[in-house]
């Protein structure tokens, strides 16, 4: 069957973000909640619905999240690659965006992945070369044939991408025009481009970091090759879809002789849409409402904006599980073998545009207002607590001698995505009494500043006791190396789901205790049945359901 080029949409640059501050390797949990009586079940499970799950998983999702990307651009001594699979027959669209570390999205582009389509992108040709998917053989771009045996649908099979869409995907232009070019990698590595020069005037939309550009990406499913960047109204009521149908992965290649030679991957972050299908536009304003989420993980960009006749939208219109805020780490740092671990972050900002951010159009898109949210706030983003615990237990805080830590200082900030090494000040010192070189952290990395009108994303109907403000969403990806040779990659346990309130920092003023969301989740041998009930305070287990 002849395959439509996989090839970049049109890029457009424009200000995202705010004013102020934001595991993988799991399969989804059945999350079935039962109402329990004296001595046993008593009327059955209230839901049975397995997908209604705030647990994230490596799964078919909607939306894929690639954290935290690093790419040198003067050597190419390092790159980071990743991959969008389509597991279903019917052909998808998969809108991709490339955001610099304070949230402000460079470029945007699509993918036309027929049924069973696989599609690698390497960052370095794209920032550097211009180029999306290079075309021709061995080189991993598209391909004029499906594979021999292969069974997929027609082009136009998909109910939800409407025909007239298809006319758009299939003329998508492969190369990123000079000057655009010039501007994605100045945002990405020294955080300025031609309209934001980091002036008074114009606030920075990244951090400099000389030759190498570093910032995260998201992958939507959508019903159109559109331009249309995640932080317009629009977007949302117009354009993305329900699906989980998408999975994905990342590696990261370092080819230096001086710092390292090693590489590492992971899957993405896979983020499911609940309740999943539908078309784009007005019906998915309703479903919106239906999903069971106290909030998620687009609500930033949605809640108080308006699309022209449909008034307010839902904050939950996107129906993206939202994602967790406390995190457990393991790390090793010396050691014979040279251990080091490296935690990349992904943060949520917050959204709320000061008079004097950067305003740019659009370009193309006629339906798209200007973009007027600043990203300054989010190179300062706030956490709430770290403590290090080595291999005999023994923790470690920023404050020596405390064995209950207080909250971090607050010098200790993280921008919206970065990658920290576990020797730097970020992390309270590695002073094991018994000499250890590893152990693990508690990352509590609510970032306590999801302030109006962000402390009002939560659906109150569904969950009118929700504490507000809600926590902020974040992702941590362990990264370990070792004798200048081995590295790999895995996410780091969540101890709450993305459904959990906000956990305080566990100092001398509370009562908290570090460890899994809801306290130990067993009722105790020989306690009155009456009060201990599974599932209900003080038992609630150990995440939280819708």
């Amino acid at each position: 069957m002849k395959k439509l080029l996989t090839l970049a949409m049109v890029a457009t640059l424009l200000t995202a973000g705010s004013a102020i501050a934001a595991p993988g390797g799991k399969l989804v949990r059945p999350n079935a909640t039962f109402t329990f009586g004296v001595g046993g079940a008593a009327g059955g499970p209230t839901t049975t619905n397995n997908d209604d799950s705030c647990d994230i998983g490596v799964t078919p999702a909607a939306t894929l999240l690639l954290p935290y990307f690093e790419v040198e651009t003067a050597t190419r001594a390092q790159s980071t690659f990743f991959t969008v699979t389509n597991v279903t027959d019917l052909p998808q669209i998969a809108h991709v965006t490339v955001w610099t570390d304070y949230s402000y999205p460079v470029l945007d582009f699509n993918l036309f992945l027929t049924g069973y389509d696989v599609q690698a992108i390497d960052l370095y040709d794209i920032i550097v070369n211009g180029i999306i998917a290079p075309t021709g053989p061995n080189v991993g771009g598209t391909s004029s044939t499906t594979t021999p045996g292969a069974i997929s649908s027609d082009n136009d099979a998909n109910p939800n991408i409407p025909v007239a869409n298809l006319a758009a995907c299939a003329s998508l232009p492969g190369g990123v025009p000079p000057n655009l070019r010039a501007d994605i990698l100045q945002a990405l590595t020294v955080g300025t481009n031609s309209s934001c020069t980091g002036s008074a005037g114009a606030p920075r939309i990244g951090d400099n970091h000389g030759t190498v550009a570093i910032g995260y990406v998201t992958v939507d499913v959508s019903s159109r090759c559109s331009p249309t960047l995640p932080n317009t109204p629009s977007y949302y009521l117009n354009e993305i879809l329900f699906d989980n149908v998408l999975i994905g992965d990342f590696q990261q290649i370092n080819k230096s002789t001086t710092v390292g030679n090693f590489a590492g991957g992971n899957p993405m972050t896979h983020i499911r849409a609940i309740p999943e299908g539908g078309p784009a536009g007005p019906t998915a304003v309703l479903l919106g409402n239906q999903t069971n989420f106290p909030y998620t993980f687009y609500s930033r960009y949605i809640n108080g904006q308006s699309v022209t006749g449909f008034g307010l939208l839902p904050l939950n219109l996107d129906r993206r599980q939202p994602l967790p805020a406390t995190f457990a780490a393991r790390f090793i740092q010396g050691g014979t073998n040279a251990f080091n671990t490296s935690f990349k972050i992904w943060r949520e900002g917050t959204q709320g545009p000061p008079a004097t951010a950067c305003t740019v159009f659009l370009g193309s898109n006629a339906n798209a207002a200007p973009a007027t949210n600043a990203t300054a706030g989010n190179s300062f983003i706030p956490i709430t607590e770290v403590v290090r615990f080595d291999e005999h237990e023994n923790p470690q805080t920023f404050t020596p001698g405390v064995i209950i830590s207080p909250s971090v200082p607050a010098n200790i900030t993280l921008p919206e995505t970065s990658a920290r090494a576990t020797s730097s000040g970020t992390f309270p010192a590695l002073a094991s009494p018994a000499g250890d070189v590893g152990g693990w952290m508690y990352l509590n990395l609510n970032s306590g500043l999801v302030a109006p009108p962000l402390a009002s994303q939560v659906n109150a109907a569904l969950h009118p006791t929700f504490p507000v403000p809600r926590p902020s969403q974040n992702w941590v990806v362990v990264s370990m190396t070792a004798s200048g040779l081995f590295s790999v990659d895995f996410d780091a346990a969540w101890l709450g789901n993305g459904c959990t309130p906000a956990i305080a920092s566990t100092n001398a003023n509370t009562s908290g205790l570090i460890g899994p969301a809801g306290g130990t989740p067993v009722c105790p041998q020989g306690s009155n049945p009456a009060s201990c009930t599974p599932g209900q305070a003080p038992y609630i287990g150990t995440n939280t359901t819708p």
